[in-house]
């Protein structure tokens, strides 16, 4: 919705404008469409296929879960919710901006978006705290952090993502330009509404999560490297765990940071600025990009668990060592069992 808006704008320029200039006035945006569709089918294609795998890991094949596991699965099954709702997108897309589907499912894949991408950043955060106190305080950490507590967290970030992100449910298909529009806003009000919610979002949905991780990530560092020499050498396979949780955060707050400040100069100019049709083009080919960035995380949080879940990766390990192990014997049997037949026939 707050994206993929350049009609919604382009129509809303006009009419403070007080012109009857059409919504292609501002040149075509017709290359969106391909790109959001070619971006989103990989998307829907990694996505769907590693958020599956780290489910039925998680799930099935990792038999000592932690808090960490309890979160994990949680930001797994986000991920997967919002690749769920991506051929609908597509679909718009590769039908050049026309919405084919029902008000409910336009409703529900603006929502999805959102509702993924605050879970995503609180999720994290809270693994980064988990972290700071496995690091910190690692004899308390057993005991502040349980397998129930962690699921009592998980719980309360649903809850509060899915209610903050609700108003989202407002904003439905709707015609425009001759066709059914979605993901667009379609007049001065919405655009206004969206503003606030942008702000609140910005706050409370990234600004404080990215200052905790912040915290945490500095505590980390200064208490490792307070370390003497001896503890360093037993503490090194924590220390690469760290620094690959700090590798692949970073790769996340490339993802989420530009989005959101991309999304709040956008609509900061789109409400308070004189019409500009070649400032207005060059922000909307911006937040194109910056919100598929923001939606290959779903795509990222796979890497998280294999170099940050430990549990996951040796999961991982001992299956595919199971299978070579299974295969070894299967040829092992089969070469016994030609070895005698060969014996039997000589003999007879």
């Amino acid at each position: 919705m707050l994206t993929e808006n350049h009609h919604g704008l382009a129509a809303m320029l006009s009419v403070r404008g007080n012109t009857t200039t059409s919504n292609h006035s501002c040149g075509s945006d017709d290359y969106k469409y391909p790109l959001f569709s070619a971006f989103f089918i990989i998307i829907l294609s990694i996505g769907l296929i590693a958020n599956c795998l780290a489910l039925y890991v998680f799930i099935w094949l990792t038999t000592k879960k932690n808090p960490n596991t309890v979160i994990m699965i949680n930001l797994a099954f986000s991920d997967l919710s919002f690749v769920l709702t991506l051929p609908c997108r597509i679909a718009y897309y590769l039908m050049d901006g026309e919405w084919i589907f029902s008000d409910f499912l336009c409703r529900v894949s603006t929502y999805a978006f959102y509702v993924n991408l605050y879970t995503s950043i609180f999720f994290l955060t809270t693994l980064s705290v988990f972290r700071y106190v496995a690091i910190l305080f690692p004899m308390r950490s057993k005991t502040i952090f349980t397998i129930k507590r962690a699921a009592v967290i998980s719980v309360a970030i649903w809850a509060f993502v899915a209610l903050t992100s609700s108003p989202f449910l407002l904003f439905g298909s709707h015609e425009q330009g001759g066709k059914i529009r979605c993901f667009e806003p379609k007049d001065v009000d919405s655009w206004k509404r969206i503003l606030v919610m942008n702000y609140i979002a910005l706050a409370i949905g990234f600004a404080v999560p990215f200052l905790v991780i912040l915290l945490c990530y500095v505590r980390i560092v200064v208490r490792l490297r307070c370390l003497d020499r001896n503890l360093k050498r037993r503490k090194l396979s924590q220390k690469k765990s760290v620094a690959m949780i700090l590798i692949i955060l970073s790769a996340f707050f490339f993802c989420f940071l530009p989005y959101h400040v991309q999304r709040t100069v956008h609509l900061h100019f789109v409400l308070s600025s004189e019409p500009d049709c070649a400032l207005t083009a060059l922000m909307q080919k911006i937040i194109v990009y910056m919100t598929i960035l923001a939606a290959a995380n779903s795509c990222l949080n796979p890497l998280l668990y294999y170099f940050v879940g430990e549990n996951f990766r040796k999961t991982l390990s001992l299956r595919e060592r199971g299978s070579l192990s299974s295969s070894f014997k299967s040829i092992s049997l089969a070469y016994v069992l030609e070895t005698k037949n060969g014996k039997q026939r000589r003999n007879l």
